[in-house]
Order: structure tokens, then sequence, then C-alpha cells
């Protein structure tokens, strides 16, 4: 025996199970579930977003039969910091979960160029792969000495370079660039560090760390192609010099082939010599003595 029990969907209990799905620069992708599981119609939310740094609130509502719903909220601001609240449009139970969105990013390329008296940091512009940041936002920069252990704020501007002076011989300073900050420097941009040191040389922290492999790299590659040149031109020569001995070597031996034996004849050299001392040495014939010829 069994019975079947319905029960009867309460209105008032909260939405399960928020949470954000993805979030980037200027968005951010959240989901939950119903109330109650199949829900046989319509069921209205409203879901309010708080902005924590500009203290501002938007509702939006949002309309679905669905157990699972899924929802993206737009028009965010970079770095910025949100408190997301979905509860049904009866203004029942609350669900609420907060969202960070990710900040814009690094400025690329930061270099120094030394002067006598002070140096110049240089780095390439944001807006060339930040579409939602202006020029106008500017860039602020940190000086950090690590000697003092101190960190100093510099300033900010709305070029691409700034001029750091009054740094002092023997201590190692840090500096760092990023998308100024807004509303009491709580919406950053990613900070792109460099390194300096005292001998007036700059070095990127993070070009460093890519970039050993590719000089190491650029030193290995032109001294294996030099040594396999020297191989080649090594065994060139080698090959050369051996057609050379074996073309004399044949020459040699065609010189001293005989061909009624059908074989070539060699005589050493220590021969030679003791039969050109022992012989006498023919000056001429005498009259008395028979000429045979055979």
């Amino acid at each position: 025996d069994y019975v079947v029990v319905k029960m009867i969907p309460d209105s008032r209990l909260p939405p399960r199970h928020l949470h954000a799905v993805h979030t980037g620069k200027t968005f951010a992708v959240i989901k939950w579930e119903s109330p109650y599981d199949s829900p046989d119609q319509d069921m209205l939310y409203a879901v309010a977003v708080k902005d924590l740094v500009r203290k501002t609130d938007r509702i939006y509502k949002v309309k679905s039969r669905n157990s699972t719903v899924e929802y993206t909220i737009k028009k965010l601001e970079p770095g910025g910091k949100y408190h997301v609240i979905v509860q049904l449009g009866n203004m029942s139970k609350e669900s609420s979960t907060k969202i960070n969105t990710v900040p814009l990013s690094a400025p690329d390329a930061l270099k120094i160029i030394t002067e006598n008296d002070h140096i110049l940091l240089f780095w390439k512009s944001l807006a060339l792969k930040e579409s939602n940041f202006n020029e106008s936002r500017g860039y602020e920069i940190h000086m950090f000495d690590s000697l003092m252990n101190i960190t100093a704020y510099l300033g900010n501007t709305t070029e691409n370079f700034f001029k750091v002076s009054n740094l002092k011989i023997g201590h190692n300073y840090s500096f760092t660039v990023q998308a100024r900050c807004l509303y009491g420097g709580q919406m950053c941009g990613e900070p792109a560090t460099l390194l300096y040191d005292e001998l007036g040389t700059g070095e990127d922290s993070s070009a460093t760390k890519s970039g050993r492999p590719t000089d190491v790299a650029a030193v290995v590659v032109p001294v294996l192609f030099v040594l396999l040149v020297t191989l080649g031109i090594g065994f060139v020569l080698l090959y050369m010099r051996h057609r050379r001995l074996q073309n004399s070597f044949t020459a040699f031996a065609n010189s001293h082939y005989s061909s009624r034996l059908g074989s070539a004849i060699f005589s050493s050299g220590d021969d030679l010599g003791d039969e050109d001392d022992e012989a006498p040495m023919i000056t001429g014939f005498s009259d008395d003595v028979p000429m045979v010829i055979a």
C-alpha cells in the first residue's frame, strides 16, 4: 500500500544555493534554485545589486518557471565590490552573496631610464588593451624602499611616464604603476612592479621570470650553430684530403703497374738507396771489350 502526498508550495521560502558562476570586469553571472522543486507557474524574483563602493542600489526583476535560474548582471565596474540579494517578488525571505569584479590589468612594458639626478618611469598606455579604461582616469605610482621598509605614494599622472627624484645611494626600490584608484582607493587596477637597485639599473620582475629562458636560448642557439658549422667544415676538409690521398695513391700505383706481371711493383727507399751506393758508376766503354746485344 502507498499514499501520494503533495506538499503545499510555500512562497515565503528563500531562493536556494545562490552563488556567482562567473565574474568579469563589467558583468557577473549568478545562479540560484527556486524555493521549492518544479514550480507549476512563473515565479517573479527581485534581484537587488548594492554597490558597496559607490553606496548605490539597483533592482532587477526576473521571471522564470525553471527550478534553476541563471541571470547576468551587467554594467558593473572593474575592481568593484557588490552585494547581491535575491528573493521572491512578494518580499519573502532572501538569499545573498558578495561579488568582486575583475580589476583592470596592469600596464605593460614598465621600464626605467636613468638620468643624472633622477629616473624616468615609462609604460604602455593601458587603453591599448583595456576598452574600459579612459586616459583621463590616469595612473598612480607607489615606491617601496626595501632598506627602510617604507612604502610611499609618489603621485598620479595622465601621461605614460613619471619622473622620480631624490633617490638615495645604496637603497633598493620597487616601483608600482596601476590604474588610479577610485572612491577612497577601493577600486584600483592591477599593479605593474619594477625593481630598481642602487646602481641605477631597472629590472621588471615579471619580465625577468619569463625572459630568462629567452636570454639563455639567445646564447645557446648561436653557439650550437657555430659548432655545427665548424664540424661541417671539418668533415668537408677531411673528405677532401681523403679523396686527394686516394687519387695520389691511385696515380702512384698506376705508374708502377707492370702489364707483364699483372701487378704493381714497389721497392723500399732503403733498397734503392743501397743499390745506388754499391753499384759502380759507368763512365764509358772500352774499345777492347766486346758489346753483346741480346
